[in-house]
């Protein structure tokens, strides 16, 4: 009994020291051993580097895994959202993400050469963006305001509408920076800055909406206004037309009229004809007056 409990328990010694010798990497990931708190290097100086499957290790070596895969980083994750105050003032709220690489050949400094590697490129960001923003410029943006009545979102809204408008502007911007400046620095490769939203404060985003409703409101009362006008000017000309073919028709009557009392006078009938004529209007009328010539 004491010698099955004996080997059960060098059994169960041997599978612990063997978990502990055995470590797995996904794919996409590779692993770092740190014995005793010094990661294993090769001669050139970079990290010796572990790629996926299943590896060996001493029981007091540690293992870290690293994800080399583009990841994305929320800049606003942790604040609850990203604030910049732009060149005009306002106080824009910023929804970005930054996706970057970590470099195998720089993992020392990705791993070993910040406490919080991603807080720091977090707040890193967040104050270039923050400087670029204050500092934008669009593409020949001039100081005079719009001569004309109709509001133009895209540019008289001010810093916003011209961030919004030059939003890809924007991101190269940063990135030549980034590739510029900070490079390969902190052992990863920075991708992009995406600036998925950018919104405006309540009061501005209110005043905007008032303005654009206004504005909506006002083109269709002016757009019903022209329909109207436009009917009218087609009626009346429809009339007008009407009353000259009238016109005519009666100009042609009259001529013909002339010209068929031209041949009775000429026929010396004219004289029968209108008395004629006359005695049937008088015999078809209910009431006859008769003007008397003073003697």
């Amino acid at each position: 009994m004491i010698m099955f409990g004996f080997l059960l328990g060098l059994l169960l010694a041997t599978c612990g020291v063997l978990s502990r010798c055995l470590y797995k990497v996904q794919e996409g990931h590779v692993a770092v051993l740190v014995t005793f708190g010094r990661a294993e290097a090769r001669e050139d100086g970079r990290l010796l580097t572990f790629g996926p499957g299943l590896h060996l290790k001493r029981p007091w070596q540690a293992v870290r895994v690293v994800s080399m895969m583009e990841q994305t980083l929320d800049l606003g994750c942790e604040t609850g959202g990203s604030t910049a105050m732009a060149d005009d003032g306002t106080i824009l709220r910023l929804d970005s993400f930054i996706r970057y690489v970590p470099l195998e050949r720089e993992l020392h400094d990705y791993l070993f050469g910040l406490a919080r590697p991603l807080q720091h490129i977090t707040g890193l960001f967040t104050c270039l963006l923050r400087n670029e923003i204050a500092n934008f410029r669009g593409r020949g943006e001039g100081g005079g305001a719009s001569l004309t009545t109709r509001f133009d979102f895209a540019r008289q809204a001010g810093s916003y509408s011209l961030i919004r408008r030059e939003r890809k502007l924007l991101n190269d911007r940063i990135h030549e920076f980034c590739r510029e400046k900070i490079d390969e620095r902190y052992g990863v490769r920075f991708n992009a800055v995406d600036l998925a939203d950018i919104l405006p404060p309540d009061e501005l985003a209110d005043a905007l909406n008032a303005v654009i409703q206004a504005q909506t409101e006002a083109e269709g009362r002016l757009f019903r206004a022209e329909g109207e006008c436009q009917q009218r000017l087609l009626s009346a000309e429809r009339g007008v037309a009407i009353a000259r073919a009238r016109a005519q028709a009666t100009e042609v009557e009259i001529e013909r009229l002339a010209s068929y009392l031209g041949s009775l006078d000429e026929a010396g009938v004219l004289t029968d004809y209108v008395a004629r004529r006359r005695r049937e209007v008088l015999g078809e009328a209910r009431v006859t007056y008769v003007k008397e010539v003073a003697a």
